[in-house]
């Protein structure tokens, strides 16, 4: 197939490898020049996947009408924050428009599908989620993911695209499920890292984990998702390797506040994308309108988004009143 990955990241460049793997032809779009253009003289992504060869057959653009022209399938690799932006200058592609952007928008609530149903009008949206890593799936260390469409024929069609040896793609029509399993794992990961940097331990991170499963298949079951979606590998899986990772970014931004960095400071100086900083924001208001007890992802937007303290936001969350454990 003819396909571009939009979105020359971490992400995004290992799909590309991926589906160059798998013998496509393939065209990664990026926004800055000067990266692509390394990246095209180099073979390698150096800025987010450090030490990995790319294929020589991989093409590489900065035009993004160009980049869907003639495609048979758009890989949507860009931070949550431009997907509305930047796929409404793709509003007249014809065909599966894959997200692999995990996110919740603010203003609406819709997930990063959910946005591409709006500016894609005549594509077919599907999401790709689960416990990836790219620095791993890029060196082929073996994992497993879901493809999702609500349309079954697109899922079949993304699994078949992407599956390989060592990226095993399973498939699902609970688009919506995978969608927010993908990106309230991310809030959850934050509260990790944070136990992780005030030194708490194993039986801390597994406890909190446990509940945040729970709290995420209530909001979701809440948005119309089915509760099951949430035990696989784009909820429980996902959510596991995001939480315990040296390699997510997400738990590391999280162990750094829990450290006493300013969490500000540390949005500023990262150098790429924190999720589930503007998730957490989605998530707790998503949860208010719909009425959804989330006590681990209100604990994570006071801490990142109200200003509390650090040890006030951890003692209301564990001092709260016990309960059951449904």
């Amino acid at each position: 197939m003819k396909i571009s990955v939009i979105g020359a990241g971490a992400w995004g460049t290992a799909l590309a490898k991926i589906l160059c793997d798998n013998g496509h032809s393939v065209t990664l779009w990026g926004h800055d020049s000067g990266h692509i253009a390394t990246l095209q003289s180099s073979r390698r992504n150096e800025r987010h996947l450090p030490g990995c060869d790319l294929p020589e057959c991989l093409a590489f653009s900065t035009d993004l009408a160009a980049s869907a022209r003639d495609r048979e399938m758009l890989v949507i690799a860009v931070p949550s924050g431009a997907v509305r932006s930047i796929t409404e200058a793709l509003g007249d592609f014809a065909g599966p428009a894959v997200s692999v952007t995990k996110g919740i928008e603010h203003a609406t609530g819709l997930t990063m599908c959910g946005i591409l149903q709006k500016t894609m009008p005549s594509a077919v949206p599907a999401g790709l989620s689960g416990p990836s890593l790219a620095l791993e799936t890029i060196r082929g260390v073996p994992t497993a993911i879901v493809a999702a469409s609500e349309e079954e024929s697109i899922a079949r069609l993304v699994q078949q695209t992407f599956h390989r040896p060592t990226f095993r793609v399973y498939r699902s029509t609970d688009l919506r499920g995978v969608e927010l399993g993908g990106a309230l794992k991310n809030v959850i990961a934050i509260g990790a890292g944070v136990c992780d940097g005030l030194g708490f331990g194993d039986n801390s991170k597994a406890a909190l984990i446990t509940r945040a499963i729970a709290e995420i298949r209530r909001l979701g079951v809440a948005c119309g998702a089915q509760g099951e979606t949430f035990s696989g590998l784009s909820g429980l899986g996902d959510l596991t390797v995001t939480c315990f990772s040296k390699l997510s970014r997400n738990r590391t931004f999280g162990e750094r506040i829990g450290r006493g960095e300013n969490a500000a400071d540390l949005l500023t100086s990262a150098g790429h994308v924190v999720e589930g900083h503007p998730t957490a924001r989605s998530a707790w208001k998503l949860a208010r309108e719909l009425r959804v007890e989330t006590p681990i992802i209100d604990a994570v937007h006071a801490l990142l988004h109200e200003g509390k303290p650090l040890r006030e936001a951890i003692s209301d969350l564990i001092q709260r009143e016990a309960t059951d454990e449904g």
